[in-house]
């Protein structure tokens, strides 16, 4: 029997499937993360926004296209926020954040009688550990994420995620060396992510520097998953510097350059704050990656609020920019206190902000002259990977390169990056 576990979202999603992949593959069970015929079908959904959701939903009409008759199990953030959505004929089973990790016993259960089960919703808040030793190794890939904490504490106005995840927890440090410590050499990479990584905590104290002070031990490279402004300090940056594999990316979460939106937004940070953090990191590393999110048309933003922030992120100068409309989550703060601009305004700023974020990922690009790149996949004709501080390079070789980490002299940009040369030293 073939399953097909998909993922929206996060990579904290990802992560989690991968790990209820292992265990179905424990089961004796065949799967793949690919939307491909399939007997069962595992929609792992999001809710991060209202378009996420949606997704979620029609995911289940595109599992059908495949075959009519599939099972098809729910789990994940947007269906733990609102179940009924996904309860009709089609589904077999509704689960939530943490009762996904059930899904392989109902699976089971399903397989074994050969008919649909009862609908079933588990709501249980609690944070997975460790996995079997060889959970990342059954995959050929170069890169690992590994989960290092779940929830969050901040109740952004805007976002919805704390209520489905809950609070804050940290996974046991033991438990993230056994796993990184078991991941195939094939490996090269290890990506920290979590809900809220900056709250990593050892003993109830910040844990993040003494976490990645263990895993610099284990000769691979670590890369941070999204992080806060109040992780930088300069005893955290100047550490960092100390550490043979750190790859000097950060994606600080901005969401607006506007004093104002960040209020609102319950943000506890003003612009002058972050980019004095900006400045702190590019102090101890000149070409680090500083990517970040910004969210346009939030509440109701107006256009001198948005002028502000499109006039930071230009003086910042971040490598590269994720842009999201604003989207009304009931139940927040947000969706209570702020009238929802037009569809037309957000879509407008946008795409104003998104060529600013092109030309300064191009300037980025352009100062680089060296790097060593990862290879993980080739595509039309290139290897393509990123260096340390996030450049996707493009690379024609005549030998398969993938898999290694290899020194490049960066060129001009290309597609979603830039083409490169392998040069013979760094």
């Amino acid at each position: 029997m073939k399953i097909a576990v998909l993922t929206l979202g996060c990579k904290v999603n990802k992560y989690e499937s991968d790990a209820l992949e292992y265990q179905l593959n424990l089961n004796g069970f065949e799967t793949t993360d690919v939307l491909c015929p399939a007997d069962i079908y595992v929609i792992n959904t999001c809710a991060v926004t209202a378009e996420a959701e949606k997704k979620s939903r029609q995911m289940i009409a595109r599992c059908k296209k495949f075959n009519p008759n599939a099972g098809i199990f729910v789990c994940g953030c947007a269906s733990q926020n609102n179940s009924v959505q996904f309860l009709n004929k089609d589904v077999v089973c509704v689960s939530g954040v943490a009762g996904k990790f059930k899904i392989a016993q109902y699976i089971a259960e399903f397989a074994k009688n050969h008919q649909k089960t009862q609908k079933k919703q588990q709501f249980i808040d609690d944070l997975p550990t460790e996995y079997e030793d060889d959970m990342h190794a059954k995959q050929n890939r170069t890169r690992a994420y590994v989960k290092i904490q779940d929830g969050c504490n901040n109740f952004c106005s805007y976002c919805i995620i704390p209520y489905l995840r809950g609070r804050s927890r940290s996974r046991p440090i033991f438990s993230i060396i056994n796993e990184v410590a078991s991941l195939d050499e094939n490996i090269k990479e290890v990506v920290l992510t979590g809900i809220n990584v900056t709250d990593y905590k050892i003993d109830g104290e910040k844990g993040l520097g003494i976490l990645l002070e263990e895993l610099d031990t284990m000769g691979k490279r670590l890369r941070l998953g999204s992080v806060e402004d109040t992780l930088v300090d300069e005893e955290f940056i100047k550490k960092l510097t100390t550490f043979d594999n750190f790859c000097p990316h950060f994606h600080l979460s901005l969401q607006s350059g506007s004093a104002s939106v960040l209020k609102k937004m319950n943000r506890h940070y003003t612009p002058e704050q972050f980019e004095n953090s900006v400045g702190l990191i590019r102090k101890y590393f000149p070409l680090a990656g500083i990517t970040t999110d910004v969210i346009v048309g939030f509440g109701d933003e107006s256009e001198e609020e948005f002028e502000e922030t499109l006039n930071f992120v230009k003086r910042v100068g971040f490598s590269q920019l994720h842009i999201f409309t604003y989207s009304k989550r009931d139940g927040t703060v947000a969706s209570k206190l702020y009238k929802d601009l037009p569809a037309q305004i957000k879509q407008s700023r946008s795409d104003r902000l998104e060529e600013v974020a092109q030309t300064l990922k191009n300037n980025f690009i352009k100062k680089n002259k060296k790097g060593k790149v990862l290879f993980e996949e080739r595509v039309d004709g290139f290897y393509v990977g990123y260096t340390e501080n996030y450049i996707r390079c493009y690379v024609k070789s005549k030998k398969d390169i993938t898999g290694q980490i290899l020194p490049v002299k960066i060129g001009r940009p290309f597609k979603d990056g830039a083409k490169a040369k392998i040069i013979k030293k760094i």
